[in-house]
């Protein structure tokens, strides 16, 4: 197909959409691109997605079951796990996992076997795009070799680019729609198609010179946060042994209106990005034999913050009820790695109750967003714990109850009022105005 042919079909939205992963990335960029009137397939291995799509029920909070289900009505959105109908698509989108091997090295299996599958369909005048967070080079690298081994040439036969992610689950004021999309292609067709097509899609595209250009912003992005987050969480242990609160100097310190940005501490780095993208930059820096000190100084940081909120609870514990850690009852409140959403994904507060109960304690949790803890990689044996009830007889049946998820929707100052000891990690007692002697910040 003509380069100019593909622009029109773009423009006119008779291009055919495919999105492969239909996950917290895919599945709002499948619906978002069917609502500007694309039609879009979602491509997905797990069953029990296309069952729900079919079901017309959303499994991310992002998109509404309503909105959902209008777009499977009008026809604009199905999904299916028989990958031979990406033969169909003009434009396919990749938004599968990116995940670290158990040595903090980058496993780009789902993305080579992504490339796989969509190699054995290939056609002239494809647009293939990668929003997976990955290190500068992976597009036209990897990617690329996989897709041209069959015998198509980027840039002549098809079209390759990379668009980073940007989702942030829970985050009401903006959507996939309003959140600025930044583009790359590989070489100047490449790059003119993507943008259309993410033109069409998002009110603002912010094109770059190249797909390891638009790699690094994602890197960037994310190594920005996970630094700066170390260094609060740093702070915080340091004013702690001085006997300042952290949260009062950040809240101070914020009324300055140029040179500051507050960052909060917290009890550990969780979801898909902060805990892991980092990384995949340190992993390509050492082909040119460039440390990255920052970030693995960061990462070691975020990563002892577990430990070192096990030890205050555990402090706390012996200083304010005379009572061992190893013969504690705890309440974990908050499984997600944020509050107000689902998602489990690199979670501290799985690494808190593995320690808590390698120290001998009993652990229970609370979360009204997650009723049962799912299959994890590195956390299995927790896999089937079920959320408690969080009432009176419920919460005084723990000796002490450890904040970890600051979920808007719940009864603090009750909890407050049934607990004998709270550890709360999010500062959420004193934003709320809640004053109790039996809380400690941690």
């Amino acid at each position: 197909m003509p380069l100019s042919d593909l622009l029109d079909n773009i423009s006119n939205r008779t291009a055919r959409v495919g999105v492969i992963g239909l996950g917290y990335v895919g599945l709002p960029l499948a619906i978002t691109a069917a609502r500007a009137g694309f039609r879009v397939t979602g491509f997905d291995t797990d069953p029990g997605k296309i069952t729900a799509v079919e079901a017309r029920k959303s499994y991310i909070e992002a998109v509404p079951d309503a909105v959902l289900a209008a777009e499977v009505a009008a026809g604009r959105f199905a999904a299916t796990a028989d990958f031979a109908g990406l033969a169909l698509c003009d434009v396919i989108v990749i938004c599968v996992p990116t995940p670290l091997t158990r040595h903090r090295e980058p496993d780009l299996s789902f993305i080579t076997r992504t490339c796989d599958d969509i190699a054995k369909t290939l056609r002239a005048g494809q647009v293939i795009v990668l929003e997976s967070t990955t290190y500068p080079g992976t597009t036209d690298g990897p990617v690329k070799r996989i897709l041209e081994a069959g015998g198509l040439v980027s840039g002549r036969d098809f079209y390759l680019g990379f668009s980073p992610e940007r989702e942030d689950p829970g985050n009401r004021a903006f959507d996939t729609s309003t959140i600025p999309k930044v583009v790359a292609g590989d070489g100047a067709d490449a790059g003119r198609l993507v943008a259309a097509f993410y033109g069409a899609v998002v009110k603002t595209v912010v094109p770059v010179s190249s797909t390891a250009t638009a790699e690094a912003v994602k890197l960037t992005e994310n190594v920005f946060r996970a630094v700066n987050i170390a260094l609060v969480n740093e702070l915080k242990v340091i004013y702690e042994a001085m006997g300042v609160d952290v949260w009062e100097v950040i809240e101070a310190a914020k009324t300055k209106p140029f040179g500051y940005m507050p960052f909060y501490p917290g009890p550990g780095l969780g979801g898909h990005c902060i805990p892991i993208d980092p990384f995949y930059l340190t992993w390509k820096a050492r082909e040119y034999e460039i440390p990255t000190r920052f970030i693995e100084l960061a990462g070691e940081i975020n990563s002892g913050m577990p430990r070192h909120v096990v030890q205050r609870l555990a402090e706390a514990l012996d200083q304010r009820l005379g009572l061992a850690l190893s013969r504690a009852k705890v309440l974990v409140v908050g499984l997600a790695y944020k509050k107000n959403v689902p998602d489990i994904r690199e979670s501290p507060s799985l690494k808190l109750i593995e320690l808590i109960e390698e120290r001998g304690g009993q652990v229970s949790y609370h979360d009204p967003f997650v009723a049962e803890i799912p299959k994890t990689r590195a956390y299995g044996a927790l896999m089937g714990r079920k959320s408690v009830a969080l009432d009176e007889a419920s919460v005084g049946g723990f000796d002490a109850v450890l904040i970890a998820t600051d979920h808007d929707g719940l009864d603090y100052a009750a909890l407050a009022q049934w607990s004998r000891l709270i550890v709360d990690t999010r500062n959420v007692f004193a934003r709320r105005g809640i004053a109790a002697d039996h809380v400690v910040k941690a």
